[in-house]
């Protein structure tokens, strides 16, 4: 019986070893098959909604359309817990790193301004004096370029992966927001001018505008929109999801309607904080689309646009108001208009868009103290003089603080050095005086973070947010829903789930319908895109793909 068992055992064992044999030459003889040529979208579309909560999807989910935000989380696919993987969160940092799949301590855009200890000047981050204003007279406003950018983009590799023949255009009403996800090599980013109306460039791109953008600045559409003031879009008392209309801690006239037809011919500048900034925006990328031929042939072309008045009006009235609710339900119109062109001229199933948002943002300090919820505010300019005063007074160096700003504390390294006392002492000292301040959780040694006693998301937060070239030396850490600000409106800039929680929606070719709860990053964004277009990821990219989203 023994002998006959071994025997089973042996020719079961050599039926095996045929089988896997056979298999594995089956594998080796079938490679995968790819295709003749590299399947791409016609058109790649970015669209980055400013000060975005995450929330926003559901919060007025009920209230949307069928064919806006509704449309792109059915029909495509959501990467429902996306997060900033660095601090602080601000809007330049924010597109940036979505484009760049990088951060600040990589692509050095560290805040929408920082302080440059080379030149003892604050520098704005798409700050260019060797350009001049294209699309209008002289300005400051349109001496704006990449340079300061020290990565290259999505959008810059599509570039180089198509021998420059793929279109690449920028379009947002902030410069900062059309500049730097167009990336170094586009054909041209345009932003809006408040003083004038008119959509401009700088000679970092062209040394005129196409006269398509000549022309629609001659419409000066803004005067259009005055002319109907902002009322609400459905009946007032509907508006559910909001506060009361008046609130003393919403930072602008809060009543309805807001007139706005004295602006006329007078303010272009007030159409940033009104719904209709992000119409105008979504109307001029729609028409770069028809008169730039976008998405027209085989060769991807990649439309970058950023919608910035909901930023503008989250800071004047806060999440909780009716006017960022009716920002919402309008944009969600502007964006069904907006998709629905999409498929007629480029085709449904020819184009990818992706929508995200650059941060999020604070529930107002008033609102949450009505509803028994911690909150607060401090102030920049008032942590410098008090910790001026108690340094002057302990050590006897005047003045040595220069600036408190982006949640850093930045030292006059002149006077640091000038060996009355040392600098690992001025800085301890700092950091147990800080500390002490209402409303600061923590404060740390930027140089010195991988010793910092604090919890390792923060840890992680504040050494991809810090750039060696142009950072501060201590980093402060504030209670939730505390913010550097006023008494009024509300703003962004932490590591807190509020302001780092962002929503993340791809659609079209190439995508699956679903959704997913795995955390991923804004870094992703750009890796994914890569993958998806089969072209080389930006040169300092730490994200990786999202394969759930692709059908393939």
């Amino acid at each position: 019986m023994k002998k006959i068992s071994y025997l089973v055992l042996s020719l079961s064992l050599f039926t095996l070893s045929i089988a896997s044999a056979q298999t594995k030459k089956a594998t080796t003889a079938q490679p995968k098959a790819f295709p003749a040529e590299v399947a791409r979208p016609k058109l790649v579309i970015g669209l980055v909604v400013d000060q975005m909560r995450w929330d926003y999807l559901y919060r007025y989910y009920n209230r949307y359309t069928n064919g806006g935000f509704k449309r792109l989380v059915n029909e495509g696919f959501s990467v429902e817990n996306t997060f900033i993987p660095y601090t602080p969160t601000y809007t330049a940092c924010g597109h940036t790193c979505i484009y760049t799949g990088s951060v600040p301590a990589i692509h050095g855009i560290i805040g929408n301004d920082w302080y440059d200890s080379e030149t003892k000047k604050n520098m704005y981050c798409t700050e260019d004096t060797s350009v001049v204003t294209v699309g209008s007279t002289p300005s400051p406003e349109g001496q704006m370029s990449p340079k300061n950018m020290l990565t290259s983009t999505i959008t810059d590799e599509l570039r180089l992966a198509t021998n420059f023949r793929g279109k690449v255009i920028g379009i947002s009403l902030k410069d900062r927001g059309s500049i730097l996800p167009a990336g170094h090599a586009a054909n041209a980013a345009y932003w809006y001018q408040g003083t004038t109306g008119n959509w401009i460039t700088s000679s970092y791109y062209m040394k005129e505008v196409p006269t398509w953008i000549a022309d629609y600045n001659k419409l000066k559409l803004a005067n259009k929109f005055y002319a109907k003031n902002w009322e609400t879009l459905y009946p007032i008392n509907t508006y559910v999801n909001s506060t009361a209309d008046e609130k003393v801690y919403e930072g602008k006239t809060s009543t309805f309607p807001h007139m706005l037809k004295q602006n006329i011919d007078k303010n272009f500048d007030a159409i940033r904080s009104t719904p209709y900034g992000n119409t105008i925006t979504l109307d001029l990328a729609k028409l770069a689309i028809l008169s730039e031929d976008l998405g027209q042939d085989n060769i991807t072309d990649f439309l970058a646009v950023s919608c910035s008045a909901t930023d503008y009006v989250g800071h004047g009235y806060g999440p909780n108001s009716i006017e960022a609710e009716d920002t919402y339900l309008r944009l969600d119109k502007d964006l069904e208009e907006f998709l629905n062109y999409l498929d007629k001229k480029v085709g449904k199933g020819n184009y990818t868009i992706f929508l995200t948002a650059d941060h999020g943002a604070a529930h107002v300090p008033g609102f949450m103290a009505e509803n028994k919820i911690p909150a607060g505010v401090v102030s920049d300019r008032d942590i410098v003089f008090k910790l001026n005063a108690f340094l002057n007074e302990k050590f006897k160096v005047n003045n040595v603080v220069l600036k408190s700003m982006n949640n850093q504390i930045i030292f006059d390294h002149d006077k640091t050095d000038n060996g009355t006392v040392s600098f690992d002492v001025i800085k301890a000292a700092s950091i147990e005086f800080l500390k002490r301040m209402d409303g600061f959780a923590n404060v740390v040694d930027i140089s010195r973070i991988a010793q910092a006693t604090i919890p390792e998301i923060q840890k992680k937060m504040i050494t991809n947010g810090y750039n060696a070239r142009r950072s501060g030396d201590l980093y402060y850490i504030l209670n939730p829903n505390w913010f550097n600000g006023g008494s009024t409106g509300t703003t962004h800039g932490s590591w807190n789930p509020y302001d780092a929680h962002i929503p993340l929606v791809f659609m079209g070719w190439g995508i699956k319908q679903g959704a997913s709860n795995k955390t991923h990053y804004m870094t992703d964004i750009s890796a994914t895109l890569a993958a998806l277009l089969h072209i080389q990821m930006p040169n300092g990219c730490v994200g990786e793909p999202i394969t759930e989203i692709t059908n393939k």
